[in-house]
C-alpha cells in the first residue's frame, strides 16, 4: 500500500513538472492534457482525498490557464457518479465547486454542481440547506447556458422555496421567468453567433423541453396562488396548461384541467378578467364533454338567481370527487359567491359597473345573483333578501353590512320597516336631471299616442268613405 502512494506521488510530482513547463511556455493543448492527466491518475489510484488536493493545488498555480481549469473541472464532474460513497461525493462536489467559484468561464459547470449537491441535501430531508445552496447561483446571467437549462435551474430555484413555504422568494424568483418565452419557437431562435459572441452550450439530456417546462412553471404558480386562494390566478394557470398541445390532444389529461378551470372560475371574484375567461370558457367545444359544468357556468352568466341549497347539492358529487384539490374553503368561498350574486342583483343595473372593483374583497355564486337582483330590484325586505340569499335575517343583514363598508354596495336598512333601499342619493342637480329626463319622456310619449289617434282616426274616416 506505501510502495502504490509512493508510486502515485512520484507519477504525479513528474505530470506537475510537465504541466509547469506547459503552462510557463503557454501551451494550452499541453497544459490541458497534464492536468486531465493528473485527474486520471488519482481516480484509477482510488485516491479520492488526493484528487481533492490536487485539483485545489492545480487551480491555484500561477498563472493557471482558463482552459486547463476548464478541462479540469469537467474531467472530475464525469468521476462524481464514479464515488464509492456519499460522504466522498459531497466533498468531490464541494472541491469542484470552491474551485470554479467567481470564476464566469466555468459558471455552468459550477450551476450543475451547486444543482446536484441541493438535490443530494433535499434527499437528506434538508430542503431548507437545498434551498439555500440554490438561491446562490443567478443563472439569469449566464450567456453561454441554455435557455431550457436557465428555465430549469429556476424552477428548481422556485420549487424548493415552495417546499420550505417561502412564497414571498419563490415569487421573486418566478419573476425571472417571461411567459413570453414558453411561446418562441425554438427552431425560428437558431442564429448563427456573431464574432465576440457566447457560444452557447446545449442542454443536457436530462433537461426537459421548452412545452414540458411551460407545464412545471405554471405547475408551481398553482402552488404558489394556492396558499393564498388567488382563485382567478390558478385558474389562468390551468388555461395556460390546458392551451398546450400535448395536453389537448389527450382527453384523459385535459378533462380534469377543464374540470379545475370551472371550478376556480366559478370561485374567483367577479370582475372583467373573470366575466372574460368565463365566456371564452362557455364557447370551449370541449365542455360539451362535461355537461355539468357547462351548466354551473351557466348559471353564472344567466341573469337569474341560484338558489345555494339546490346548487350545493347538485355539485356537492364533483366538488368530492376532486378529493381537496380546491381547498377546505372552496365550499364556502361558494356560498358567498352565491350571496354577491343575489345582493348585487337586488341593486340598480347601472351600478354594476361601480361595484366591478369593490367585489374584489368579497367571496363566487353570490356575485352572479347580486347581479341578478341588480337588475330588479331598487327596495326589498330584508325578510325576501334573506329567502333569496338562503340564509337567516341576522346572516343576510350582516352580509350586506359588510359590503356596504367595505364600498362594494350603496344601500340602507330601514330596521323599523325590515326594507332595504338600493337608491343613491343625488345631489340637486341629479334631481333635476332626473325630472327633465322624465319630462321629456312623458312629452315623447304623449306625442307618439297623438300620432297614433290621428293614425287610427284616418285610417277609420278613409274606411267609412269608401
Amino acid at each position: 500500500m506505501e510502495g502504490d502512494s509512493t508510486n502515485l506521488d512520484a507519477a504525479i510530482e513528474s505530470l506537475l513538472n510537465v504541466e509547469k513547463q506547459m503552462r510557463l511556455a503557454g501551451d494550452v493543448a499541453g497544459t490541458r492534457k497534464a492536468v486531465i492527466d493528473i485527474v486520471e491518475l488519482c481516480y484509477k489510484a482510488g485516491a479520492w482525498k488526493t484528487l481533492n488536493d490536487q485539483i485545489v493545488l492545480l487551480s491555484k498555480r500561477r498563472g493557471q490557464l482558463k482552459q486547463a481549469i476548464t478541462a479540469m473541472v469537467q474531467k472530475a464532474m464525469e468521476y462524481i457518479d464514479l464515488t464509492p460513497d456519499m460522504d466522498t461525493r459531497i466533498e468531490l462536489i464541494k472541491t469542484l465547486s470552491s474551485v470554479s467559484a467567481g470564476k464566469i468561464y466555468v459558471e455552468i459547470e459550477r450551476a450543475r454542481l451547486i444543482k446536484r449537491l441541493a438535490k443530494i441535501k433535499e434527499e437528506q430531508g434538508k430542503i431548507d440547506e437545498a434551498a439555500d445552496l440554490m438561491q446562490e447561483v443567478a443563472v439569469e446571467t449566464f450567456g453561454s447556458m441554455a435557455k431550457t437549462e436557465k428555465i430549469a435551474f429556476i424552477l428548481e430555484q422556485v420549487r424548493l422555496c415552495l417546499d420550505r413555504q417561502d412564497y414571498v422568494r419563490a415569487q421573486i424568483l418566478s419573476r425571472k421567468i417571461s411567459t413570453r418565452v414558453f411561446e418562441a419557437d425554438p427552431s425560428k431562435e437558431k442564429k448563427k453567433p456573431k464574432e465576440g459572441d457566447n457560444i452557447v452550450q446545449d442542454a443536457p439530456a436530462e433537461i426537459p423541453s421548452l412545452l414540458e417546462l411551460k407545464r412545471i412553471y405554471y405547475e408551481h404558480m398553482i402552488r404558489y396562488y394556492s396558499h393564498n386562494n388567488d382563485y382567478l390566478e390558478i385558474c389562468r394557470c390551468y388555461k395556460a396548461i390546458y392551451d398546450i398541445p400535448a395536453i389537448k390532444e389527450d382527453p384523459a389529461k385535459w378533462i380534469p384541467i377543464l374540470r379545475k378551470i370551472c371550478w376556480y372560475l366559478v370561485l374567483a371574484p367577479h370582475e372583467p378578467m373573470q366575466s372574460s375567461l368565463l365566456n371564452a370558457t362557455l364557447e370551449d367545444k370541449n365542455l360539451s364533454e362535461i355537461p355539468n359544468f357547462r351548466l354551473l357556468l351557466k348559471q353564472l352568466v344567466t341573469m337569474e338567481v341560484v338558489q345555494w341549497t339546490s346548487l350545493w347539492e347538485f355539485f356537492k358529487s364533483e366538488y368530492e370527487n376532486e378529493g381537496g384539490a380546491l381547498g377546505a374553503k372552496a365550499p364556502e368561498d361558494l356560498k358567498l359567491r352565491v350571496i354577491e350574486h343575489v345582493l348585487l342583483s337586488l341593486v340598480n343595473v347601472y351600478l354594476v359597473i361601480l361595484l366591478y372593483i369593490c367585489l374584489l374583497n368579497l367571496n363566487s355564486c353570490s356575485v352572479q345573483n347580486i347581479l341578478v337582483v341588480s337588475k330588479y330590484y331598487a327596495r326589498i325586505t330584508l325578510k325576501r333578501l334573506a329567502d333569496l340569499l338562503c340564509l337567516s335575517l341576522q346572516e343576510a343583514e350582516k352580509h350586506l353590512s359588510d359590503m356596504v363598508n367595505s364600498k362594494s354596495l350603496i344601500a340602507k336598512i330601514d330596521r323599523p320597516m325590515g326594507v332595504v333601499s338600493f337608491r343613491t342619493a343625488q345631489d340637486s342637480n341629479g334631481v333635476l336631471n332626473s325630472w327633465a329626463m322624465n319630462l321629456e319622456k312623458l312629452l315623447d310619449l304623449v306625442e307618439k299616442s297623438c300620432h297614433q289617434i290621428h293614425k287610427e282616426t284616418m285610417i277609420h274616416k278613409a274606411v267609412l268613405k269608401a
